[in-house]
């Protein structure tokens, strides 16, 4: 299993602090089945800037401990880039990574908000021969209000991934019933951890994966594994047509 979004780097965000924490978090995810992380640390968040190069060292680096602890697990690198006006211009500039090398990006959204210039950015980032992936949709409050606007968003080629612990109802029970209101709208591509430890905010993986089967049945379960290796292999990723939130029942569940 490939986890496509995880804050496993040391020091360098509100994720791992230390190198002994990576190596805790690379043995829980071990534990779960996960084989390949992508590294996603913060950047451009008001908080955190960690560039392309930067990155790539620190990943070389976890690594090398990995392999020397005899932990089998891959990092690869990633980012997860705050949403901000001069994106294109630091992607050229060589400061913005994606996903493995790949063709998809990420892109991380205010948790109360959706900027005016969203929709003009995923725009430019597509034409720019990128794939953005808006990561935890289900938590930001914008979108919870007003789900056509993440279905405008999508159905426009923009590719969303929702967090393996907001599907299992750690984030309370109204980002929980968002999640599965994206998953049964085909409004979201990607299962993913974002853990930043293994206390308070870990993997949750297998739980989510199970929680999928049981609800949706294994050809979910299996849209959603096969995706995130179709990314990590720069594929074109699956897709079902994306429908609009039915806003009646999206309402009764809350």
């Amino acid at each position: 299993m490939i986890d496509i979004h995880c804050h496993i780097l040391p020091g360098i965000d509100d994720g791992s602090k230390h190198m002994s924490e990576t190596l805790s978090m690379a043995q829980k995810a071990v534990e779960e089945g996960i084989d390949t992380i992508i590294a996603t640390p913060h950047h451009k968040n008001g908080q955190y800037e960690n560039i392309k190069s930067e990155i790539i060292e620190q990943v070389a680096d976890v690594n090398l401990a990995l392999a020397d602890q005899g932990i089998a697990l891959k990092v690869i690198p990633g980012q997860e880039t705050r949403i901000f006006g001069e994106f294109i211009e630091e992607y050229e500039s060589g400061k913005i990574l994606t996903l493995a090398d790949s063709q998809y990006v990420f892109v991380e959204l205010p948790s109360g908000h959706v900027p005016r210039y969203t929709e003009q950015l995923l725009f430019d980032i597509q034409l720019k021969g990128l794939t953005p992936i808006i990561v935890h949709p289900e938590r930001n409050s914008q979108f919870i209000e007003h789900p056509d606007l993440l279905y405008k968003f999508v159905k426009k080629g923009t590719l969303t991934q929702v967090t393996a612990s907001s599907l299992c109802g750690y984030f309370g029970k109204k980002i929980k019933a968002f999640s599965q209101q994206l998953i049964e709208s085909n409004l979201t591509h990607f299962i993913a951890s974002d853990a930043h430890n293994v206390k308070n905010r870990t993997f949750k993986m297998a739980e989510a994966f199970d929680l999928i089967d049981s609800k949706y049945g294994p050809d979910m379960v299996y849209l959603f594994t096969e995706n995130a290796e179709l990314l990590v292999e720069n594929s074109n990723v699956m897709r079902e047509v994306p429908e609009p939130v039915k806003r009646k029942k999206f309402l009764g569940i809350f």
